[in-house]
């Protein structure tokens, strides 16, 4: 994981998780991840998920894919 040398930087919350970040104090890049429900754009911590961070549930992995490459998805305000 590709993490900010200096803390002071300011985060890139469209490529680390906001919910991630302000709930668990993890800086974790936002990725595609899969539940139940379908496809989501989420973070993993130590190899589980962290936080569901888009509002969207994707049909396929690869509509999930295009959402998070073309920054189409919207951001969860909470958890």
């Amino acid at each position: 994981m590709s993490i900010p040398s200096n803390d002071s930087e300011p985060l890139d919350f469209r490529r680390y998780g906001r919910l991630a970040y302000i709930y668990c104090g993890h800086r974790e890049e936002v990725q595609v991840l899969h539940s139940q429900a379908g496809f989501y754009i989420g973070t993993v911590s130590d190899g589980l998920p962290c936080s569901r961070e888009s509002n969207e549930y994707y049909l396929t992995e690869a509509d999930a894919i295009e959402a998070l490459a073309h920054d189409t998805w919207t951001q969860k305000v909470a958890p």
